[in-house]
């Protein structure tokens, strides 16, 4: 009996040790990528469509630069084919350029694309210019279309880990993802808070606020 008691006593003595033990251990901090191993990859292998700073000139591909890291690292995980199956978000070319590329270098590429300063573009449509700023700023009460800046912020600027930064984005490039967004061939957005948001909203009030997005700062 008293055996038992004693053994009773040590173990729950060394339970509490390593209890101890395990809460004074520091907290594993997630890897956030590293510039320098990014600009290895983004100067060689991207530098075709997106540039080496990540301000592209072909408006067909997104500006990267100053981009949200988060929001690029999860484009680039969304891009790949996880155990044969179709990848979150279907793209010819990115799905097979990052294919080879490691978790950690993914983080890599953000970290660099979004430590870039981005050259941004102009509003460049007078006529759909008021058009474009109400619907950003303040939405379509008749609609039920909230305003883009609830969620992109005032300036475009986005908010890291949630939304991504538009203001100053290649309007055509933006025009084509909200009509991705309103077909649903581009579905990659959480709880379908974009298809919610782009099905409602027509061929012109698109390229209006597409066009008054891209003049931000």
């Amino acid at each position: 009996m008293k055996c038992s008691l004693m053994l009773s006593s040590l173990m729950t003595a060394l339970f509490a040790v390593t209890a101890v033990a395990n809460a004074n251990e520091p907290a594993k901090v997630a890897y956030k990528g590293d510039p320098a191993k990014g600009q290895a990859i983004g100067s060689t292998v991207c530098v075709a469509c997106h540039a080496a700073d990540g301000n592209s000139t072909i408006s067909a591909n997104p500006k990267l630069a100053g981009q949200n890291a988060d929001y690029l690292y999860k484009q680039m995980t969304n891009f790949k084919s996880l155990g044969g199956k179709q990848p979150d978000r279907v793209n010819a070319i990115m799905n097979g350029m990052i294919a080879p590329y490691s978790d950690e270098q993914m983080r890599d590429l953000a970290a660099y694309f979004s430590a870039q300063t981005q050259k941004g573009e102009i509003a460049r449509n007078r006529e759909t210019i008021e058009q474009g700023q109400k619907l950003f700023r303040a939405g379509s009460m008749a609609k039920g279309l909230p305003a883009c800046a609830s969620c992109h912020g005032p300036a475009g600027a986005g908010m890291p880990a949630q939304f991504p930064r538009i203001g100053g984005q290649f309007a055509e490039y933006l025009e084509a993802q909200l009509k991705s967004f309103r077909d649903e061939s581009r579905a990659n957005d959480p709880n379908k808070m974009m298809r919610m948001v782009a099905i409602k909203m027509t061929d012109i009030e698109i390229k209006a606020v597409s066009d008054y997005i891209a003049g931000l700062r």
